[in-house]
């Protein structure tokens, strides 16, 4: 009714002012109103919902996040995560004979680190694209800019929790294998390292609960290809698919394989590589042992940003930013062990 009512006097008022008859004037308005725009003119892009879209893929593709103390809380400005860290536990002695006890201050300290920043390359749609095209090309475009930054940002976690330190590191010991890193043989994964593993976690008193491992395709392959159809029976009977845990071997939760997971340097005390850098000749595969309240995660300032309309680029442009970042919780490193290949 509305719509009718504002086709009649704008067309009695177009009519008039261009000497046309009023009745046609107002049926074409009224007829004109059914007709919508292409949703592409009529929806602006909701930011807050892509933000949220692309956390919540990052997490979901990425399930080793999961699997992480979540300091998200912890988060200043966006940037830089402050976490209060109580010190070391008091001394404590059986049936006490001296008196007074000696006092002694706790000695607290904090885990600081900056979140990195990162960010997508901007992607243009052509104005034309938002018409011509079968599919909604922006919504795609939205989606490839949150795969993009989820798949890098994955990779790189594990290298913020890769172990530094000489005595959390450790060697393969299986039969030889032709590398998937560099060129040559390395020693295989087998289930008799994850046996070594849970020994060291036992040495250094670290929960049975909550500990976790990941691998990339080709040392899970290995690994599997170890047991025999009983153990692999009793490691695929904890399968769950909707939190990425392929198994349980030894009492650590084993996350689904991915391409890639830590790159190691041959060094006498291996030297982890960034996800970004190059493949170096004696480069090793390593697999990432852990305990899920000793590694930390977090996410901090999140932007989308869009430029609709752009009159220098003709069309749409779109890009993403997210700060994320991580650390081994203590810094004497324990409960974070790598797994690196050994040359064979």
């Amino acid at each position: 009714m509305l719509s009718l009512l504002v086709a009649i006097l704008s067309g009695f008022a177009l009519g008039v002012t261009a000497g046309l008859p009023v009745a046609p004037m107002a049926g074409g308005l009224f007829a004109a109103s059914f007709f919508s725009k292409p949703a592409g003119a009529l929806m602006a892009i909701q930011k807050e919902i892509w933000i949220n879209d692309i956390v919540g893929n990052l997490v979901k593709a990425n399930p080793h996040l999961n699997f992480a103390m979540n300091a998200d809380a912890f988060v200043l400005s966006g940037k830089v995560v402050h976490i209060p860290n109580a010190g070391a536990k008091p001394a404590t002695k059986r049936n006490r004979t001296n008196f007074p006890a000696t006092v002694v201050l706790r000695q607290d300290s904090d885990i600081t680190f900056v979140l990195d920043e990162y960010t997508t390359d901007p992607m243009k749609i052509e104005n034309a694209d938002k018409y011509e095209v079968s599919y909604d090309k922006r919504m795609s475009v939205i989606s490839e800019q949150s795969s993009a930054l989820n798949e890098l940002i994955g990779d790189w976690f594990y290298y913020y929790w890769a172990p530094a330190l000489a005595g959390q590191i450790k060697r393969t010991t299986g039969d030889a294998v032709a590398a998937h890193y560099g060129t040559g043989n390395r020693k295989k994964v087998t289930v008799a390292d994850f046996k070594a593993m849970q020994k060291e976690f036992n040495k250094q008193n670290i929960p049975s609960e909550g500990r976790v491992a990941s691998l990339d395709a080709d040392m899970y392959d290995q690994l599997t290809d170890s047991m025999t159809a009983t153990q692999y029976k009793d490691f695929s009977a904890h399968m769950n698919v909707e939190t990425g845990v392929v198994g349980k071997l030894y009492g650590f939760t084993i996350l689904e394989p991915r391409a890639t997971v830590l790159r190691y340097s041959n060094a006498s005390t291996p030297v982890a590589y960034d996800p970004e850098a190059a493949v170096a000749n004696a480069d090793n595969g390593a697999a990432l042992f852990w305990h899920r309240d000793l590694v930390v995660r977090a996410l901090g300032e999140k932007e989308f940003f869009d430029d609709e309309g752009n009159p220098q680029h003709y069309g749409d442009i779109y890009s993403a930013l997210l700060r994320a970042g991580g650390r081994i919780k203590r810094e004497d490193g324990k409960g974070v062990f790598a797994l690196v290949q050994a040359a064979a």
